[in-house]
């Protein structure tokens, strides 16, 4: 069976996807910061049928990412990898003037420097496969520009430019930068606290991710929303 990393795998579009590919007979290799929520994720994921490894840690510990492709690699190596876990920089959200450096340095560390570091640990699995893969969740942020979201969208620009490089620098893969779109999830939800309008579930944007492992286009950026609507 194929196998997976998914970080951030414990709620949101991190878990949804962790369905989607347990019911395709994918085996996983899940993480999380919260145990006892990643615990009940990677239980409710395995009645697929398939193995699923529960590592909670924080994707910024060297070592954790190392127990993460450890674990794949009992379960029989990386065949996609997918960097979902994220920082925002500030709950909620706020204007760069009041941006604490601390907090872009959090949201750095996790959403770029991390992410790489798990490529780094993963490659010599990936490029073995045959059909290996990476994800980097990207966002709109990274593109556009939108008052309080600087820190964060700073962060997703440089991981979209380290896919789009690493999908230069490793042609036998396929490296893709997805971007989302909006979903109703905990980490908007704690970005802007008052914003209550009614958002897609995580799991609507699933058959992009699905769609992209099934065509294997180049490696690059896409949104979501025009993969589900085949565009």
């Amino acid at each position: 069976m194929p196998v997976a990393i998914i970080t951030g795998a414990s709620k949101g579009l991190g878990r949804a996807l962790a369905e989607a590919l347990a019911a395709r007979g994918w085996d996983l290799v899940l993480d999380a910061r919260g145990a006892d929520v990643l615990k009940e994720a990677a239980q409710a994921v395995a009645e697929h049928g398939t193995r699923v490894e529960a590592l909670p840690g924080d994707v910024t510990d060297a070592g954790h990412r190392a127990g993460l492709v450890a674990a794949a690699r009992a379960l029989g190596g990386v065949d996609l990898l997918v960097s979902n876990a994220s920082a925002l920089g500030a709950e909620p959200l706020v204007r760069l003037g009041e941006l604490p450096l601390e907090g872009l340095r959090r949201a750095l560390e996790v959403n770029v420097v991390a992410a790489l570091g798990l490529v780094q640990e993963a490659l010599p699995l990936l490029r073995v496969s045959g059909a290996g893969a990476v994800v980097a969740i990207s966002s709109d942020a990274g593109a556009e520009a939108y008052e309080t979201w600087g820190g964060y969208g700073a962060s997703k620009a440089a991981l979209d430019q380290l896919a789009a490089v690493l999908g230069v620098e490793e042609p036998g893969l396929r490296v893709w930068a997805v971007d989302p779109g909006d979903m109703a999830t905990g980490l908007y939800a704690a970005a802007v606290p008052d914003d209550d309008d009614p958002r897609p579930a995580p799991a609507s944007v699933v058959p992009a991710f699905l769609r992209l492992l099934d065509e294997r286009p180049a490696s690059g950026r896409y949104g979501a929303p025009a993969l589900v609507e085949g565009r």
